[in-house]
């Protein structure tokens, strides 16, 4: 690959890495609300967490620059406190990937906690272990296989992103052009071969992290 097709694969993995990194914290925090609390409103909670699943990429996108775009409801009073904005930031990346991989992660990790056993976890409560010692000590050791499997599906889907992505950072080369927008600029512009390998790259990437997340989850399709 040439230099820039070096530098659209390196800031993918950048922003996948950091949008995982937000999502199995968030992620793992929300499936477990959801797993372990019966709430008014859990409905409305589980809908927006599906809700970037079945969106379509650039209607997510569409809704983050309502969001955090310089006049937006976040955007202006980030950049008022800030002096910039995150719009067409490799930031503005990281956010829309993250929205996008967040709802693997959570309902993935939300099925992973609902089958430990809760036999297993009323007991670590009569052993006098508190809620925190309980998922750390029974509960996260018994989930990690579909925990890991949520992390990986949503590096995957981070990795891969690209409608939400051009909408909130838009495709500056050597700026925010990530492997996806890399590869559809080379595909417009005619640089097949570029276009090529860029895919053959990103394929086999995403292609090893759901072999993984399936060996891990047991994830059926």
């Amino acid at each position: 690959m040439d230099d820039a097709s070096l530098f659209s694969f390196r800031l993918s993995l950048q922003v996948a890495l950091l949008a995982t990194l937000l999502v199995a914290l968030l992620g793992g925090a929300t499936a477990w609300l959801l797993a372990t609390r019966r709430f008014r409103g859990r409905s409305v909670v589980e809908v927006l967490v599906t809700l970037p699943l079945v969106l379509p990429p650039t209607v997510t996108g569409y809704y983050l620059v309502l969001l955090f775009g310089r006049h937006g409801w976040l955007g202006a009073p980030i950049e008022a406190l800030t002096g910039g904005s995150l719009m067409f930031t490799w930031g503005a990346a990281v956010l829309a990937s993250a929205i996008v991989a967040f709802p693997l992660m959570v309902r993935t990790a939300q099925a992973a906690i609902e089958s430990v056993d809760r036999s297993m976890i009323d007991t670590a409560y009569t052993l006098g272990y508190s809620e925190l010692e309980t998922a750390r000590r029974v509960v996260l050791p018994l989930a990690r296989r579909g925990l890991l499997a949520g992390v990986s599906l949503a590096f995957a889907r981070a990795i891969g992103e690209f409608g939400a992505t051009l909408m909130l950072a838009g495709n500056i080369p050597g700026r925010t052009d990530t492997m996806p927008l890399a590869i559809y600029s080379a595909a417009t512009g005619g640089d097949w071969g570029r276009a090529h390998v860029l895919v053959l790259v990103l394929t086999l990437t995403s292609a090893s992290l759901l072999f993984v997340a399936h060996r891990l989850g047991r994830v059926t399709w």
